[in-house]
């Protein structure tokens, strides 16, 4: 899996996140910090600081030279317009991992996290020879619900009180997508 940038979506490209993406993570989550809010663990204010996404970035990238996430960033020029994650990726009879991403907020609505999704889903196959991948939404969540059916994800259940989420222990609904 190479540091190349990809064509995703119009002029929306995706690649392998890079120490040198610290002030562009920090403005996109700048940009971001509200439209993410409903839908992301609190962050303390060190977060939304240069500072605070040069420990991020070099967080995520120890966890990909360890094998177990791959961090993407999705790109329009020189901005980040959103971030994709295989994380928890377990190798031996489980062949998992667990999918999570963001989009920009200027570019909802464009098909760019479909697009990503299905990025995120051959590379999981094609190039990590993963079997399964998982993801889970809040339950009122019905965008991302739509772009994981649209994937091909099926709903397995729901996890109550799985991740805490601006601010509070929240149910989420657990998908799946069988990958070979």
């Amino acid at each position: 899996m190479t540091g190349n940038s990809t064509p995703l979506a119009g002029s929306v490209r995706i690649r392998i996140l890079r120490a040198s993406d610290v002030e562009a993570m920090c403005a996109a989550y700048l940009r971001n910090r509200e439209h993410l809010a409903p839908w992301e663990p609190l962050r303390a204010e060190e977060f939304f600081t240069v500072d605070g996404q040069m420990m991020s970035v070099q967080s995520k990238l120890s966890l990909f030279i360890a094998g177990s996430d791959v961090p993407w960033v999705l790109t329009d020029g020189e901005a980040i317009v959103g971030l994709m994650t295989l994380s928890g990726i377990v190798r031996g009879p489980f062949l998992s991992a667990h999918l999570g991403y963001w989009v920009d907020k200027d570019y909802n609505g464009r098909g760019i996290g479909s697009a990503a999704v299905a990025f995120a889903v051959g590379a999981a196959r094609d190039d990590l020879g993963l079997h399964r991948l998982q993801a889970a939404t809040l339950q009122h969540n019905a965008a991302s619900q739509k772009i994981l059916k649209r994937a091909g994800f099926a709903e397995i259940g729901v996890a109550p009180a799985y991740l805490n989420i601006a601010g509070g222990w929240q149910d989420h609904i657990l998908f799946q997508r069988i990958l070979y």
